[in-house]
């Protein structure tokens, strides 16, 4: 059984609801859907940010990048 839920509505939300229902959709049906797509595309990027967390970094290569910077720098002087 479905619930039913109110949202308030400004004019930018009025305008989207305008855009998503030219092809004939119901309200309704465009904020089904519109909620159903952000869910995915959060969880999306949620697995990717987890997939990027769990990349393995490589071994050190002995380079201290902070004091090349550095050197670079006063050199720059």
């Amino acid at each position: 059984m479905a619930d039913t839920i109110t949202i308030r509505s400004d004019s930018e939300t009025e305008h989207a609801l305008a855009i998503l229902t030219t092809d004939g959709s119901s309200r309704s049906a465009a904020i089904r859907q519109a909620v159903l797509e952000t869910a995915m595309r959060r969880e999306r990027a949620a697995a990717m940010r987890r997939a990027v967390l769990r990349m393995p970094l490589g071994e050190p290569d002995g380079t201290d990048v902070a004091a090349e910077i550095s050197r670079d720098r006063g050199e720059e002087r």
